[in-house]
């Protein structure tokens, strides 16, 4: 799970901030919030390889953190308010027939 909080004040900051968040976007993740974006992975080794592809890919400016928690920790999150509007097809409509 990445979570940020980026400056948006000058051009640059704000193109920063759309870099950063085309990078996350094209890397996988998918947005759970605005600025909070998770990716799941198969180990811990992919996620160490994500992590350093993060600091890799970091603004200049402003505050950005990465928490890992595993599938089943994910599973457990409790929604106080709203509910899952989950984008995964997981009935027969992603079924491919070729």
């Amino acid at each position: 799970m990445v979570l940020f909080d980026l400056p948006v004040l000058t051009e640059k900051q704000r193109r920063d901030y759309r870099e950063f968040r085309k990078y996350l976007l094209k890397a996988g993740f998918f947005m759970m919030q605005e600025s909070v974006y998770c990716k799941l992975v198969q180990n811990a080794g992919v996620a160490d390889v994500v992590q350093e592809s993060i600091r890799k890919n970091k603004p200049g400016e402003g505050l950005v953190q990465i928490l890992r928690v595993t599938e089943k920790q994910f599973a457990k999150m409790e929604y106080v308010v709203g509910e899952n509007k989950s984008l995964v097809l997981d009935t027969d409509e992603r079924l491919v027939i070729l």
